[in-house]
């Protein structure tokens, strides 16, 4: 991808630390309650949250990925910039309120960070109604429904249960307290999960890397990542060979684009994305370990890095695809 320029991976990678420190202070609230009461243990509880998150991202659609990306701020009135600007903010906050253990919201700083930063850049005329509406109406109902639905529900089931013996109410919502983290780790994916892949498709837009902003070539491309990856891992660890990724990966997103009447960029994109999988699984179980054995990790001469570019472009040539 040619336009991927510097700028615009540097903003990308902001992206990805912004959803990081998201993960570091809101992931742990839905594992909170089964890790502190003892139900499951902190190794099952991450496994079990990480699955259900991914799988909240997935499964639900776009929605709140496009309201992000195109619902809150004018796209064609800011730049690169702006995004910048937005996710350095929340790494910067967040990262502070994780130290020192103040709740905070993502979510709140991420529309927030977006509307200053484009209100600096370009004034009030960049700001969407429509979008704020969708985020004052999800705070006013999550705060109100919260306390009251709570305070009804914990009512009921104090009189419901108040000739239950302890042990029973105990190993009852135990279970209960299993699926009740599951359903917060798969909302949380299909809400925070979906924002910063709406802030990640954004700067792809702004850095003329995506020229049309559809979530679902990233999704795909992300699905198909894992799952060549991780056949080309088991194809190393059992085989010693990997296969080229890149044109099952081509195949695999036309077939399903197509069915969506998606366009050649998406198809290129989706591609693009598909083939990162099975590189790094490449690169983890040959080129690093060849990396160890010759001891280049240090580069120091130009005959290291001769050496080197020759492992990879031998791991590349068609005999071993």
């Amino acid at each position: 991808m040619d336009s991927l320029t510097p700028a615009l991976i540097v903003v990308l990678l902001l992206v990805l630390a912004a959803e990081f420190v998201n993960g570091l202070t809101d992931a742990p609230n839905a594992i909170a309650t089964v890790v502190s009461t003892h139900v499951l243990s902190p190794f099952k509880a991450v496994i079990m949250a990480a699955g259900l998150n991914i799988l909240g991202v997935l499964l639900t659609g776009t929605a709140v990925a496009t309201t992000i990306g195109k619902g809150i701020v004018r796209p064609e009135f800011i730049d690169l910039s702006v995004v910048a600007a937005a996710m350095l903010t929340i790494v910067l906050w967040s990262t502070i309120a994780w130290r020192y253990g103040i709740p905070t919201s993502e979510s709140h700083e991420l529309v927030a960070g977006l509307s200053g930063a484009g209100l600096a850049a370009a004034g009030p005329s960049v700001l969407l109604w429509g979008g704020w509406q969708k985020v004052l109406i999800g705070l006013g109902f999550s705060t109100f429904l919260g306390f009251v639905l709570s305070f009804v529900l914990m009512t009921g089931l104090y009189w419901l249960l108040r000739k239950t013996s302890t042990s029973s109410v105990r190993n009852i919502f135990g279970r209960l307290q299993i699926v009740s983290a599951g359903f917060m780790a798969f909302s949380h994916g299909s809400n925070d999960g979906q924002k910063f892949m709406g802030a990640f498709s954004l700067a792809l837009v702004l850095g003329g890397a995506m020229t049309e902003f559809t979530i679902r070539a990233l999704l795909l491309g992300l699905v198909m990542s894992v799952i060549l990856g991780a056949a080309n891992a088991y194809l190393g660890l059992r085989a010693g060979m990997t296969i080229a990724a890149t044109y099952p990966a081509a195949v695999i997103s036309m077939a399903v684009l197509r069915l969506f009447r998606g366009s050649v960029l998406e198809e290129n994109f989706a591609r693009t994305v598909g083939s990162i999988g099975e590189s790094v699984a490449a690169g983890a179980i040959f080129t690093l370990p060849a990396f160890v054995i010759l001891r280049l990790w240090t580069f120091d001469t130009f005959e290291d890095y001769l050496t080197a570019s020759a492992l990879m472009s031998d791991r590349a040539s068609p005999a071993n695809v």
